[in-house]
């Protein structure tokens, strides 16, 4: 089955875009292609609600101005023209025998244009730079250009914004540094590569076992186990899942790593254990494994079936052969007494030490770092983060301040919900680059 990746790009861009993807096989693309900024939301509302897609490639504006629609298990990556095509700009403006400095350049992060200049050993201090922000209107940045070329008589301007091009003509020449052919295949490959990972990731033959807890010595056990895989032959969530009853160890259940994923609401909630609870009066511990074999995958699902009996309530965790485990998982998903917990066995030193540096529970900075990895790049906002923990949103806030002191977190924009509202700030979480400095080399 073909990947089915969405391309969100300026009408004028097609042709770039079709070279770069001319080598990618067994994927099919969905077009979304604007003349004016105005016209994105709505094309990429219809493209979503129209069409599964596997992934979307989209520019910064794009983005911007989109990412409330988006799905949150949609594999997103987010195109930056990179130092080479700031280079090639710099090149053009020679082959025009333009001076290459003094010169204004918008939506290149500092860092690239400070390598770009170094490396072609141009005068940092001739070069006007304006990072992307979400914020600022196409209004903004074309006064930003001319001012700077009003103050120093700058020859022309570098930009990778269409409409800032089409406000500049016949004022201030400008040169488009826009992805060349090279960057964006690179991130369609990616893209592609990423996706085909996550449905490798969801294919993965997984375990679960399901064991009825009671505190009375002589309850009837087998008939409970009978009554439980009845249960669950008859849950239509499992009708694709082999389900097995081995006694005292309980049910069993193979299936994909997907099913438990949709079952589990991707392993916040497991409702079948309400149901046990209320169809056939027995409290019952789950756990779900995922490894490299059958064998290992009963292995782990039968230690966090284990860990979940030492719950008081009926719950479900899951254990997987990279060491990570999540629970515990209760039964509604608006159960505000569960949140969702995310750690590591053992938490691991370097996480204990930058928990502690930090302020924060090594369980709290771990269930963190799980988000983060599941976010793949992907802003957040204080809100977004309060749901995913399953915390207030005041709470949330105070966590982002803290996290922020600590350098856990940085501000990269906002986004305006609604027409009236204050717009909400976003961040990037910084929890794995934080403990691979942890543990680098001094």
């Amino acid at each position: 089955m073909a990947i089915v990746i969405g391309l969100v790009i300026h009408t004028s861009h097609r042709t770039v875009f079709e070279e770069a993807a001319r080598t990618l096989s067994g994927v099919r693309l969905e077009w979304v292609l604007y003349e004016h900024e105005d016209e994105i939301r709505p094309r990429v509302q219809e493209l979503v609600g129209r069409e599964k897609l596997n992934g979307l490639l989209l520019g910064q504006v794009p983005f911007a101005k989109s990412r409330d629609l988006l799905p949150a298990d949609l594999s997103v990556t987010v195109t930056k023209s990179a130092g080479l095509d700031l280079s090639i700009a710099f090149f053009r403006a020679q082959a025009r025998r333009w001076p290459a400095t003094p010169v204004s350049i918008d939506t290149f992060d500092p860092e690239t244009v400070d390598e770009v200049t170094q490396a072609l050993e141009l005068d940092r201090g001739q070069v006007a730079c304006l990072p992307y922000n979400p914020e600022q209107s196409v209004e903004e940045i074309v006064d930003f250009h001319r001012r700077f070329q009003e103050r120093t008589g700058a020859a022309y301007a570098i930009s990778l914004r269409t409409a800032v091009t089409a406000r500049l003509a016949g004022s201030v020449p400008v040169l488009n540094a826009l992805p060349g052919v090279a960057t964006i295949r690179a991130n369609l490959h990616e893209l592609a590569l990423r996706i085909q990972s996550r449905q490798a990731s969801a294919s993965r033959f997984a375990a679960g076992v399901f064991l009825p807890v009671t505190q009375d010595a002589q309850a009837d056990l087998d008939r409970a186990r009978i009554g439980l895989m009845n249960l669950l032959v008859n849950t239509p969530e499992f009708s694709e899942a082999w389900i097995e009853n081995r006694d005292r160890r309980g049910v069993v259940v193979f299936a994909h790593k997907a099913l438990f994923e949709h079952v589990t609401h991707n392993w916040v909630s497991l409702p079948i254990l309400d149901q046990a609870q209320e169809m056939l009066g027995i409290r019952l511990a789950a756990g779900f494994g995922v490894g490299g074999s059958a064998r290992t995958c009963v292995q782990l699902a039968e230690w966090a079936a284990s860990r979940a009996e030492q719950e008081s309530t009926p719950s479900a965790y899951l254990v997987e052969d990279s060491g990570v485990i999540i629970g515990p998982m209760n039964g509604p998903v608006s159960d505000p007494e569960s949140p969702l917990a995310f750690t590591y066995r053992d938490h691991g030193g370097d996480l204990e030490g930058l928990a502690r540096r930090a302020g924060l529970s090594a369980a709290t900075l771990s269930r963190l770092a799980a988000l983060e990895r599941s976010l793949e790049g992907r802003l957040i906002s204080p809100s977004d983060l309060a749901a995913s923990l399953g915390i207030t949103d005041p709470s949330g806030r105070r966590l982002i301040r803290k996290l922020s002191e600590s350098g856990l977190v940085t501000e990269e924009g906002s986004e305006q919900m609604h027409r009236k509202g204050r717009p909400t700030r976003l961040y990037r979480l910084g929890i794995g680059s934080a403990l691979t400095g942890e543990t680098s080399p001094s």
